[in-house]
């Protein structure tokens, strides 16, 4: 299928995560975490629309390496790129931010990683791209762009700092 997001729509998809994310941080500080690596690069984002906006906020990333159910799929020695969570995580309202939101797989490790800096009062979920197919029982509360994918599809997000343009990719496996 090829492009699905250029820069220009990939920039209104991190707006519009950012202005549902900014009608729950006016109610109440919000610790917005992204997951390394992808969704780290998405969270600085949309942390600086709000940081733009004028809404108080915290920003932290998270490695969830060594939380994955699949750590036998991946190097003998996986990459560690370091946990930055600079605020107190008990009580903590936490976003969780992800690029993609597949099988939920990710996210439940990152819950699992997060809950080990403490207990936070509350979690959400963002994403940039919902794709569908979970595997596990996890919603996001915000969502950038929902897009139709066959299970054996790849949602390929590039990301300028990463990959040096902004882009989401459909490539269909069927």
């Amino acid at each position: 299928m090829g492009v699905v997001l250029d820069e220009a729509a990939m920039a209104e998809a991190v707006k519009e995560l950012a202005g549902q994310i900014r009608a729950t941080a006016e109610r109440g500080r919000v610790a917005v975490v992204g997951i390394r690596s992808r969704g780290d690069e998405v969270a600085e984002r949309v942390c600086a629309v709000l940081s733009d906006a004028g809404v108080e906020h915290d920003c932290g990333m998270l490695d969830i390496s060594l939380y994955r159910d699949d750590l036998s799929h991946l190097a003998e020695n996986p990459k560690l790129q370091g946990s930055e969570i600079p605020f107190q995580m008990d009580g903590a309202h936490i976003i969780l931010v992800d690029d993609v939101l597949y099988t939920g797989r990710t996210i439940r490790a990152a819950m699992d990683a997060l809950i080990d800096y403490g207990r936070p009062a509350r979690i959400q979920l963002a994403v940039l791209i919902d794709r569908g197919h979970r595997e596990l029982p996890i919603q996001p509360d915000y969502v950038g762009v929902s897009l139709g994918t066959a299970r054996m599809d790849h949602v390929l997000v590039r990301l300028k700092n990463t990959d040096g343009e902004d882009a989401v990719e459909l490539v269909e496996n069927h």
